[in-house]
């Protein structure tokens, strides 16, 4: 399994927008095979910083996941709608092995 760890500097100002974002990407992902573990907004602390996770089987899986949502409608769509928001003003990803049991 692989997990893929998304770090995000948001816009403050437009919370609401990158919590849709977000809303849009969990069903995406899990279309695709991915098991997803949330996004996290900020609450105390910074307020431009967010988080999101999600699991693939494999980076194999992830990767076939990475081209298919490149095609797929609704995954162009939720693309566009934060480029047109410009709610995320930059993210870094980083991938992890997990240990659930």
């Amino acid at each position: 399994m692989v997990t893929c760890y998304l770090r995000y500097i948001v816009d403050a100002y437009k919370l609401k927008e990158f919590e849709h974002y977000g809303k849009l990407w969990i069903p995406l992902v899990e279309k695709f095979g991915g098991q997803h573990h949330g996004y996290f907004l900020p609450s105390e602390g910074s307020n431009n910083v967010a988080l999101a996770m999600f699991t693939f089987p494999s980076l194999a899986a992830y990767e076939q996941y990475r081209i298919d949502s490149m095609q797929d409608a609704d995954c162009q769509a939720a693309f566009r709608y934060a480029e047109e928001t410009r709610c995320i003003v930059s993210y870094e990803r980083s991938f992890f092995r997990p240990v659930f049991k």
